[in-house]
């Protein structure tokens, strides 16, 4: 293989893209500077390739709220959106009728689309929600505009524009059902890693989106979500008491 790089070997953190550091106001133009001339893409291209290539820092992007909790190799934004998409092929049969399932797993595959250049901002981090949207308006904006205006074929870049703003104003029944998947994905997640955990990493502040998912049907997979953690708590404290007693 190649030689290392003076600081080390230079594929060691080619799977991880860190959110950039950029001085307010924050624009899309001070992400792009941060990048590598190599990396910038290229605006108003008839080709879709410069968009392509900025899909991939969603692949490399980390989910934060684990990162804080030590979970350093944890899942990315696309790992969380992709597992969205196939949770809502899976609609509840009361429900999936009135769904447009084509638009609703666009939709799981867009609403973080934003993040690649603003990073996933959790509510650690202190960004208001009208700059956080802000943010990811101008973001959104720059990918369906600037390098999707002139690409022609497949699903325009202002219909993508137009999903993820329906996902964001929350106002349809498909949105409201894509934003119970989106906390349905976290809850998985969150009992996915505890279980890795064996019982010594506890991510219980993460259950409480479970109280904002407002469809009924997806209600029922919340509660059983939960149900599995408490079986899985209630375990680990049957070990303890024998651990204790031995």
């Amino acid at each position: 293989m190649g030689s290392s790089s003076r600081n080390g070997n230079p594929a060691a953190n080619m799977g991880y893209t860190p959110t950039a550091k950029v001085s307010e106001p924050w624009e899309v133009n001070k992400v792009l500077a941060t990048m590598s001339q190599q990396e910038v893409p290229k605006r108003d291209s008839s080709s879709p390739l410069p968009y392509f290539h900025m899909l991939e820092r969603l692949k490399t992007t980390k989910r934060e709220g684990w990162r804080r909790f030590g979970i350093q190799g944890g899942e990315s934004i696309a790992d969380h959106m992709y597992r969205m998409s196939m949770i809502s092929m899976l609609a509840p049969a009361s429900l999936s009728p009135r769904l447009d399932m084509g638009k609703c797993i666009k939709m799981c595959l867009i609403h973080d689309m934003a993040e690649l250049l603003v990073g996933d901002i959790t509510p650690k981090d202190g960004v208001a929600k009208p700059e956080k949207h802000r943010r990811e308006a101008s973001t959104m904006d720059f990918l369906t505009g600037d390098l999707l205006a002139g690409v022609d074929g497949g699903v325009e870049g202002s219909r993508i524009r137009a999903i993820w703003q329906e996902y964001e104003d929350g106002e349809t029944l498909d949105s409201k059902f894509v934003h119970d998947v989106d906390k349905m994905e976290l809850m998985l997640q969150m009992v996915e890693y505890e279980r890795r955990g064996e019982g010594k990493l506890d991510l219980g502040e993460f259950s409480h989106v479970a109280r904002h998912i407002v469809l009924p049907e997806t209600r029922v997979w919340a509660d059983e979500v939960l149900r599995e953690r408490e079986a899985f708590w209630a375990g680990v404290a049957d070990d303890g008491g024998e651990d204790a007693a031995s």
